[in-house]
């Protein structure tokens, strides 16, 4: 059995990661052997870069120099964490990847996806085969930050940066919509993990043909 690769992405308060843990648990159910990970994040260095990204105290990063520590933090997780897990056969759940880098810096940080995805390009040699992308407008996801934990380097960014994301999420979708599915983020829990559950059958499906 060839090994499938899924990311989700959306901003910030989407929902994408209680949809994880539901994909999870259908996958579970099915006998059907299967990862969790995280970017940035996923492996021991990757976890330490991640730290670095997200610290509030490092508001002085340079755009560029940020795109960069996604980009190297990738190559870690690719190497001991995903690319492994796809050559035992398992299902891969990935909370964000390269889309994320080209909506949050790409359009976000005003670098431009093209700059993205070259600094990205061992990535593109390895895109997941399928993408969920939860539709969120950023005022309905900072209503559902309130009250959480301290917010982290990114989640501090104005409104205005995070529609310059959701802009990105947006281009990506209409141009990969072989490979991203659009889902409104905005339904009940239940009717999201209906439609993912959905859309996973058939991915495994198609991957076992």
């Amino acid at each position: 059995m060839r090994g499938l690769f899924l990311t989700f992405e959306g901003i910030d308060g989407c929902g994408k990661s209680t949809q994880i843990e539901r994909a999870a648990a259908f996958l579970k159910e099915q006998g059907i052997a299967y990862i969790i990970t995280r970017e940035p994040g996923g492996s021991a260095i990757s976890e330490q870069i991640r730290t670095l990204l997200l610290n509030p105290a490092n508001k002085g990063m340079r755009p560029q120099t940020e795109a960069l520590l996604y980009a190297a933090s990738r190559i870690q997780h690719l190497e001991e964490k995903i690319l492994p897990a796809l050559a035992e056969g398992k299902v891969v759940l990935c909370d964000r990847f390269l889309d994320s880098s080209v909506a949050y810096q790409g359009y976000g940080r005003c670098l431009g996806a093209e700059y993205v995805r070259n600094i990205n390009a061992y990535a593109l040699q390895h895109a997941p085969q399928q993408t969920f992308y939860f539709r969120y407008t950023p005022a309905q996801a900072q209503e559902r930050r309130a009250g959480r934990a301290p917010a982290d380097r990114l989640e501090q960014e104005t409104l205005s940066f995070f529609e310059r994301v959701c802009q990105g999420y947006e281009e990506i979708a209409q141009q990969e919509p072989q490979r991203v599915t659009v889902i409104e983020a905005a339904d009940s829990i239940e009717a999201i993990a209906a439609q993912v559950r959905t859309r996973l059958q058939s991915y495994l499906r198609r991957r076992d043909l």
